[in-house]
């Protein structure tokens, strides 16, 4: 047979064996290619209103470099490894290393440069369709065309070439390091095996359980109000990323190996088919592989963290749009207002307004708060509020020697914890008034610009207002005092009225503010972050679903002997598929568990941060994400059904 016959028909047998690796090789040149040439697409300036829309995909697409190069590498690796008998029979034959690896190099050259051009050419195709999608996300109007960029195309030949040497230079290593007797050994030593289960592994197993137990229940504490020092929540931050991270590792490396041993023993060893199929086999996959489920499942639990706290924000930009800006419209002087309410006149634009004045007052709340709030550098002996005249606003009515709050930001709660009751102080230039405070309400009654965006609001008897008034310490007192809201009367010509908001220029005007822009702004914000991580979160799950998927490949062929004897003992290939449909739940359940946790409880920890919705946009993500990962559980299953029919 000839050198290029030889290629030709391994091209062939490769090509059908690793199908979903030449899937994966296309995907990801098209995703990278396509988010390269959103950096030189000109529509994409139009993203300079939110963030630095071409620095953050840049930044996104070093990231994508990354997983991919690191998927490929460690794709390869497997691969080289599985052909090891292959090479040591071409040596065998008298073949010398260098041809071989000159033919491993002109097989792997061949498919992996069809690969790219194929991913190339799909990733131009798609980029409209990506941008459209960017664009929809963010809020953005406009048309978009498809670009070609040569610079695109030149930056994504020179990464993938790059990724390709450094895959022929391992190759290269691999075959020179290796004689023709550990070429035949390679698989068998690649994987460890576990002959017992003694005390040290029991220790492993159960460390492992109790160290990410212990991780989850400081994460739950994180932001609870108990820790309050930022040194603190610091240490506690890092506690928790590593005993999460070495838990994970030891839950592998033991943890899993103990359970099953336990359950195996109270079974006395008689197992049936399906579970020496299933239980036994994980017993000892998982322990070789914990390094590698580890970071899967780190980086996985990361993704979804990360996808479900920018949706979380993006999902609650009104929410929270509506918290800030107590109005559709809220603006501070006079003078502007006049100017914004003679252009909504001249439009034929109805509406109403409220007017509330407002005081910037020190103030003793010590007695009211629970905790300690040193560690937030908060004096609340001398804490600044900003405080109205129940005569102002509608539904509530307190008595000279009282003082209600209101508007109070979940966020700061976590680190403030009010009491029910208590003694407050309010401080003028020269007085002090001492008042009862009686509660806390949520409704939000004036704009964040006077309330820094999360302090509550004090509300007093028009009798103290006037006291206060007369008494105010200038120095305290912010560049705005008077709060006038709009609210239209026909909703359907807010955009309208927000359009002559912005031809005031009032939306660059810190003073003033519009519901509608500041939604806006905060969905296209979130909306790129949630582009650009929900871009990548797909990458890097179909590059760890095909990693799995390339590991139960090489099981199965492993296995494929066993399946023979068990096939001629007279277990029918359904006998045999139950097993493997546990073993399979098992492999790809684990870790995908095991990330759902850790991002549920690193999302639990802080997700008021970010937004005021937790479980809509939360379970959307994992469930999404759960139904893409068991794909390839399920090409797994049918790589494994196949083995087992060909096993006789």
């Amino acid at each position: 047979m000839k050198i290029n016959e030889l290629i030709i028909r391994n091209l062939k047998k490769n090509l059908k064996n690793y199908y979903l690796y030449v899937f994966a090789l296309v995907f990801s040149a098209a995703l990278y290619f396509a988010f390269v040439t959103l950096q030189y697409d000109p529509s994409v300036d139009l993203l300079e209103g939110t963030v630095k829309g071409t620095a953050a995909i840049r930044v996104a697409s070093v990231l994508l470099v990354v997983i991919v190069s690191v998927f490929l590498l460690y794709a390869n690796n497997i691969f080289i490894k599985r052909r090891s008998k292959e090479i040591g029979l071409f040596q065998l034959i008298g073949m010398t290393k260098g041809k071989i690896f000159r033919i491993l190099n002109t097989e792997n050259f061949i498919l992996y440069f069809l690969s790219l051009a194929l991913g190339i050419f799909i990733g131009f195709i798609g980029s409209k369709l990506i941008l459209m999608i960017l664009f929809k996300i963010t809020g953005i109007e406009t048309e978009t065309a498809l670009h070609f960029s040569a610079e695109a195309l030149l930056q994504s030949i020179v990464i993938f070439t790059i990724i390709y040497l450094l895959i022929m230079l391992m190759n290269y290593l691999f075959i020179k390091r290796q004689t023709i007797l550990s070429l035949f050994r390679v698989i068998s030593t690649t994987e460890n095996t576990l002959k017992g289960m003694n005390f040290w592994q029991m220790f492993i197993g159960i460390a492992g359980i109790i160290l990410v137990i212990i991780g989850y229940y400081v994460s739950s504490k994180l932001f609870s109000g108990e820790i309050t020092e930022m040194n603190e929540l610091f240490m506690a931050m890092l506690f928790i990323l590593a005993s999460v991270i070495l838990g994970t590792y030891l839950f592998f490396k033991g943890s899993v190996s103990f359970i099953f041993h336990l359950i195996r023993k109270r079974k006395k060893g008689y197992l049936n088919i399906n579970e020496v199929l299933s239980l036994s086999s994980l017993m000892f996959r998982m322990k070789s592989n914990a390094l590698m489920l580890t970071i899967i499942t780190t980086v996985s639990a990361l993704a979804l963290a990360l996808l479900s706290l920018s949706y979380i924000s993006y999902y609650s930009a009104e929410t929270k749009a509506k918290n800030y800006v107590a109005s559709d419209f809220a603006i501070t002087n006079e003078e502007d207002a006049a100017k914004f309410e003679e252009k909504l006149e001249q439009e034929q634009i109805p509406y109403s307004t409220t007017k509330i004045h407002v005081l910037q007052i020190e103030s003793n709340i010590s007695a009211i708060i629970n905790g300690d709030t040193d560690g937030m550098f908060i004096d609340t002996s001398k804490f600044v509020i900003p405080v109205i005249s129940d005569k102002e606003v509608n539904g509530y009515d307190v008595s000279p020697d009282e003082t209600i709050f209101t508007g109070f930001d979940d966020m700061l709660e976590r680190f403030m914890r009010f009491a029910d009751t208590g003694e407050i102080e309010l401080f003028g230039q020269t007085q002090t008034i001492p008042q009862k405070f009686i509660g806390m309400e949520k409704e939000y009654l004036i704009s964040f610009q006077f309330t820094s965006g999360g302090l509550p609001l004090a509300i007093v008897d028009e009798t103290v207002f006037a006291q206060l008034s007369e008494d105010l310490d200038p120095t305290i007192q912010g560049d705005a005092s008077l709060f006038i809201g709009y609210r239209l009367k026909m909703s359907e010509q807010l955009e309208k009225a927000d359009k002559i908001f912005e031809e005031l220029g009032f939306d660059e005007n810190y003073l003033h503010s519009s519901r509608l822009h500041m939604s806006n702004e905060e969905k296209g914000n979130m909306g790129l972050v949630m582009f650009i991580v929900g871009f990548l979160g797909l990458t890097f799950l179909i590059t760890s679903g095909c990693i799995l998927y390339f590991k139960q490949m090489g099981e199965s062929e492993e296995e494929k002997p066993s399946y023979t004897i068990l096939r001629k003992l007279g277990f029918t290939e359904q006998d045999l598929v139950r097993g493997i449909r546990s073993k399979q739940l098992f492999n790809f359940g684990i870790p995908l568990l095991i990330g759902l946790l850790h991002s549920y409880f690193a999302i639990q920890s802080g997700w008021f941060l970010f937004g005021s919705e937790l479980w809509t946009p939360m379970i959307l993500v994992m469930i999404i994400y759960t139904i893409l990962y068991s794909i390839f559980a399920f090409l797994s299953l049918f790589y494994y059904k196949k083995v087992i029919k060909l096993s006789l």
